[in-house]
């Protein structure tokens, strides 16, 4: 993997652990969380999207509309199923869990289904990465904070299978689309189909927005440019490769649930990231 690709990543990781922290601030309804941060981000990446349109590097048609569709539902999917565990588990328990399973299953299917074969010391670094974020997380089963973290972990787990399938499709669909565009396809298509079950929440719509302006604008900013940025990675570089590199996000995200919710054991945490880091310079080898 090239060290420009590799930079792409690490900066998409770096907005991932931003937008995933400040949504754990959210106070409000949670589908209409997720829909306002979505119809947000569709306004917001409309402008950049029509570009290669106006250009003609990408053209409007039934491939981008399908694209986008399934794209949009596999994302809804995911949005609703991360928000909910964060409004029931620690940051630190579903956050690693998620972005840790996420890249087993998106490896395991991409050399499947794809038929990518890594090298022995790019599929050695993404094992270390892997490794790493282990570590990081920490003992998922240990009580403590009133509750046991396995649901967390559950949670956890069932985002992680979501990551799988939206990021194997998505990395599917930019061999063939813009990234921008498909994405803020994505986008507008996952809020308009949210909409009619916000409407049936009409009345908590003004409070909602009012409580969560400041998540939902940071979201709406953080999410998309985070995943442009990998899709953007996915059309010079394998899936399998991609796909655990920018889960090194997690290093960043459990610093900042250190440091933001007083969450412990942050030594583990300094070694885990030493331990990604060396992932990394594999793979970049």
């Amino acid at each position: 993997m090239r060290p420009g690709t590799i930079a792409v990543v690490l900066v998409a990781a770096v907005a991932h652990a931003v937008w995933n922290t400040v949504s754990k601030y959210k106070r409000g309804d949670t589908v209409l969380f997720v829909w306002a941060y979505t119809c947000a981000a569709a306004l917001l990446c409309v402008p950049v999207g029509v570009v290669p349109v106006l250009t003609g590097a990408q053209s409007l048609g039934w491939r981008l509309a399908a694209c986008s569709a399934v794209s949009a539902a596999l994302h809804a999917v995911y949005s609703l199923t991360l928000q909910t565990g964060y409004d029931r588990f620690e940051l630190g328990v579903v956050y690693p869990v998620a972005r840790g399973t996420g890249p087993v299953l998106t490896m395991l299917f991409a050399v499947l289904l794809l038929g990518e074969r890594p090298t022995r010391i790019e599929a050695l670094g993404a094992v270390i990465v892997v490794v790493g974020m282990v570590v990081v997380a920490g003992n998922p089963f240990r009580g403590g904070g009133g509750r046991h973290p396995l649901r967390g972990v559950l949670w956890g787990a069932a985002t992680g299978a979501t990551i799988a399938a939206y990021t194997l499709w998505d990395s599917y669909a930019v061999a063939k689309l813009a990234p921008v565009t498909y994405f803020t396809g994505t986008f507008l298509l996952q809020g308009l189909a949210m909409t009619p079950r916000a409407l049936r929440r009409r009345e908590e719509i003004p409070a909602a927005l009012r409580t969560d302006a400041g998540p939902v604008l940071t979201v709406a900013v953080f999410s998309p440019l985070a995943y442009i940025l990998v899709l953007t990675a996915m059309r010079t570089a394998p899936v399998a490769l991609v796909a655990p590199l920018r889960e090194s996000s997690i290093v960043v995200g459990s610093l900042l649930a250190w440091r933001l919710f007083h969450e412990a054991h942050l030594a583990r945490r300094v070694l885990g990231a030493a331990i990604v880091l060396t992932g990394i310079a594999a793979i970049s080898l």
